[in-house]
């Protein structure tokens, strides 16, 4: 036995369930988090939860995440759906069986993908959420920390909507493992913070509890120099101590054991230990567990037979000895498997030789592909056994998959996968066409740096291909990454026309007019990099002829985006009637097409325009609506940045708690853009500077310049350098106010020709 029979150290947290339980079981469920580092004890407390649930009479159903699940498809939210197939209860079989037939029904809905995936989760949260099995149930959630973006966003969505039914989940991470960018750190913050969720952390066990620990795993006390030996060594990690005292013969603790136990090589306390006991196996039961390690956490009996190519009984026998060793343990079902801890698959796999490696990853790489599991795991497969064609093959079909579902963190990984197994004699275009997708994603995940380089590979592909259409298709996205880039016009603009004017020599050549849709992007892309910079006139122009080329072509989105672009730079000059109506149209036009990142971006051009333009009737009243649309649409990046303008509306009209709680929840959430950051920071300034806190409105400004001078965008320099100046004004300070003054105009002149904008003190 080298696992404890009893939990040392947790006695709270216990307690804490248990009231938890008792909530849920009276109607007021919630979600709760278990955090600490690898073999804190995570997956023990979890199953301390479920015992205690199972004793109150709770259904019980469990899911985990696995490596790798990152770049699947509802990973977690199949591992679960498996689970519940298997339950006793009717009910929840029938639960299990919609959960998986909705996951893998994902694109018949009508609209852009953000529309489909946001259909998808507020489904399969709703199947969750008003399941009735006659009482309550646990939902028990491991290894979140490797879980996929789609059912991290069910799992988000469950958490506002639990405090009404009988249901309790609890969910476990790794907090040393959140990393940033990880879907789970990002909803964790968001959870706690918005008090969805609630964080048990499990902490290291002191000298004393290791001592209890030590003496529970042995069946007697233990030597106090052996405790302190075993303590110094394990860290206190609970993992750790079990594994150490695994690993030393029992004879050998003793009283004066203490310096055997410190001579144990276990490098992180663990791997060593591990493969000393693994040493120890038949040969036959070590090759099945190394081929177990390759399939990965979790495996299932006639996968791990295929790959073995082993007789059933063989692989039988050898699992018996594996558990009885205690390396491996029964799964949910009865041909399922797992590790007892990933650290242990880890160690396993780490010291199975690589050529062994490469050959059993691509036997299970092809027998998934026979079983129809998903491409994303078939992918990574067959790049571990150095198998390029087929790793690209099944990369590029599960990347489609997400991007077809805005699952865009998951797209992006998958398009790298593929791009790193690019088969040789794959076509330029075909190419191209990789390039650009994984940029789109990368775009989509705000890592621009890479969203322009794979623009710019996709486009020097295309352009040596010949392929002028498909550069132009290009074009425009190359110039909004590189806008954020801090790209001068100049450049940006030489890149569009260089596109537009590569489509009329397609044309004379060709005799045709061709290229349509990719001309309609391509002047709405002019008209909005001339209205960032104030040149207005070639706005109008660039933005007329994209609206005019967009009802000639029939292009429904593009011409919503054109429409909506016009507008702006109408009003903009002035022309308001006609401005403020097409804005209003694209609104309702996008609304009716069920393009809602386009009917996010309408609002949020009509109502930042009116906020800058002085309207604030206008804007606040297209705001709101805005960002009630963007809530129900959760596009958070939309919904942020119209927030950050609202804020500065309610400053402007004396709003001024309003304002400061917009802003703050604007920037407090995390998923606002570069824009909304400098926004809401100016609003703050504005207000700071309003209530004589001079130190808090100068830090404030301050940041808001320094990453609006990144954008070198007017209506984004301009206003924390009118707070700066302002603010020293009033101070008394005219020779700074002056200087600042100075740079604004400077600013203004450089990057529009219209030094006048900027108004001096």
């Amino acid at each position: 036995m080298i696992q404890s029979p009893v939990m040392v150290g947790r006695d709270d947290f216990l307690a804490l369930v248990e009231g938890r339980l008792a909530d849920a079981a009276a109607g007021s469920g919630r979600l709760l988090f278990v955090a600490g580092e690898a073999g804190i004890g995570k997956t023990r407390l979890l199953g301390a939860i479920a015992r205690q649930a199972h004793a109150r009479g709770f259904s019980v159903v469990r899911a985990s995440a696995f490596p790798g699940d990152g770049q699947s498809f509802a990973g977690l939210l199949l591992d679960l759906a498996s689970d519940l197939v298997s339950a006793r209860t009717p009910v929840l079989g029938a639960l299990g069986q919609s959960l998986t037939t909705r996951v893998r029904l994902m694109s018949a809905e009508a609209g852009d993908a953000h529309h489909r995936r946001r259909l998808l989760v507020q489904d399969l949260a709703d199947l969750l959420v008003t399941v009735d099995p006659g009482g309550a149930i646990l939902i028990v959630l491991e290894d979140l920390h490797w879980a996929d973006e789609l059912s991290l966003d069910v799992l988000g969505h469950l958490a506002g909507r639990l405090s009404a039914r009988p249901v309790l989940v609890a969910g476990a991470y790794r907090s040393d493992e959140l990393y940033p960018a990880l879907p789970m750190r990002e909803l964790r913050a968001r959870l706690l913070g918005q008090r969805l969720a609630e964080e048990i952390r499990l902490p290291r066990l002191g000298l004393a509890q290791t001592a209890t620990l030590v003496s529970a795993v042995l069946g007697r006390p233990a030597p106090g120099r052996v405790v302190a030996a075993v303590h110094q060594r394990s860290d206190g990690i609970p993992l750790h101590v079990e594994e150490l005292l695994a690993a030393i013969d029992d004879d050998a603790l003793t009283p004066a054991a203490g310096a055997l136990v410190q001579s144990v090589a276990v490098p992180g306390t663990l791997g060593d230990a591990v493969l000393s006991r693994a040493r120890q196996l038949a040969t036959r039961t070590r090759e099945v567990a190394s081929a177990a390690a390759v399939i990965g956490r979790s495996f299932d009996f006639d996968l791990l037979t295929e790959i073995t190519g082993s007789d059933p009984d063989e692989v039988a026998d050898a699992l018996r000895e594996l558990q009885d060793a205690y390396l491996v343990i029964p799964g949910n079902d009865a041909v399922s498997f797992d590790f007892r801890h990933a650290l242990i698959r880890d160690a396993l796999y780490a010291d199975t030789d690589l050529p062994v490696r490469r050959r059993l990853h691509e036997r299970v790489a092809r027998a998934a592909a026979q079983r129809g599991y998903r491409d994303a795991f078939i992918s990574a497969q067959f790049e571990q056994a150095g198998c390029p064609g087929p790793a690209f093959e099944h990369a590029a079909a599960a990347a489609g998959e997400a991007a077809s579902m805005s699952a865009h963190g998951q797209a992006l990984e998958l398009y790298r996968r593929a791009v790193r197994n690019l088969p040789a004699g794959l076509g330029a275009l075909d190419r191209a066409a990789l390039f650009a997708a994984l940029g789109d994603e990368a775009a989509a995940t705000d890592d621009n740096t890479a969203a322009a380089e794979a623009y710019r590979a996709a486009h020097e592909l295309a352009v040596g291909a010949g392929e002028a259409r498909a550069a132009a298709a290009l074009a425009p996205r190359m110039a909004a990454v590189a806008h954020l880039l801090g790209e001068s016009l100049d450049a940006r603009v030489a890149r569009l026309q260089t596109a537009l004017d590569d489509l009329d020599d397609l044309d004379d050549l060709d005799g045709l007019h061709s290229g349509d849709r990719e001309r309609v992007r391509l002047h709405s892309a002019m008209a909005a990099a001339y209205l960032l910079d104030d040149r207005l006139d070639e706005a109008i122009a660039h933005g007329e002829v994209s609206r005019a080329e967009s009802l000639r072509a029939g292009a429904d989105e593009a011409a919503i985006n054109a429409i909506a672009t016009l507008g702006t730079v109408l009003v903009f000059v002035g022309r308001m009637d006609e401005g403020w109506q097409l804005l209003e149209d694209s609104i309702t036009r996008a609304h009716g097409a069920h393009q809602e990142a386009e009917a996010a971006r309408g609002y949020r051009l009509i109502g930042s325009a009116a906020s800058e333009l002085v309207e604030y009737d206008r804007g606040e009243r297209w705001l709101a609506d805005g960002i009630r649309y963007a809530e129900q649409a959760e596009l958070w990046n939309h919904r942020h940045f119209m927030a950050s303008h609202l804020a500065h509306v309610y400053w402007a009209t004396g709003q001024w708690d309003a304002a400061a709680q917009t802003a703050q929840q604007a920037l407090a959430d995390g998923r606002g853009g570069i824009t909304t950051r400098i926004t809401a920071r100016y609003a703050l300034g504005f207000l700071a500077m309003g209530r004589d806190d001079g130190g808090t409105a100068d830090t404030l400004l301050r940041e808001a310049r320094a990453e609006a001078e990144q954008m070198a965008e007017l209506n984004r320099i301009s206003p924390p350098l009118w707070g700066l100046a302002e603010a020293a004004r009033c101070q008394g300070d005219y020779d700074t106010a002056l200087t600042l003054c100075e740079h604004g105009y400077r600013a203004c002149a450089e990057v529009t020709g219209a030094a006048y904008l900027f108004p001096t003190c």
